[in-house]
């Protein structure tokens, strides 16, 4: 049973430093959080458009940050064993919310981020 603790602790905690690094736009975070098979996904008017790790570093690498404090919502976490976890959270890049679905696996006693589809869920100026 205290093994499956840490690894949601350790989880909340990969969750909280995606938060972070999404609203603060820290490539570094992702360069360790994401796993080298990462692969996003967005769904927008029906269609998707999908990006890997280098893909989406760089888009990290192109924006400035946004002024503390971060704003998200981790909605929904839950692991099955100590191997795979998804994570349901929203966080805002203004203008924008975005909802996030994460899929992570565990690699070496570690969260990496393997898998993220997305999508707009307001627009930050009509609420």
């Amino acid at each position: 049973m205290d093994g499956q603790m840490d690894a949601n602790s350790d989880l909340h905690a990969a969750a909280l430093a995606y938060c972070d690094a999404v609203y603060f736009a820290k490539a570094d975070v992702f360069e360790d959080l994401c796993h080298e098979k990462f692969q996003m996904t967005l769904i927008e008017d029906g269609a998707a458009t999908f990006w890997d790790k280098a893909s989406y570093l760089e888009r990290v690498r192109g924006r400035e940050p946004f002024p503390a404090p971060a704003a998200y919502d981790l909605l929904g976490m839950d692991s099955a064993g100590d191997e795979i976890a998804r994570v349901h959270l929203t966080v805002d890049v203004p203008p924008l919310r975005y909802e996030d679905h994460l899929g992570f696996v565990r690699v070496n006693g570690s969260w990496k981020l393997l898998t993220k589809v997305f999508r707009v869920s307001a627009r930050l100026s009509e609420e």
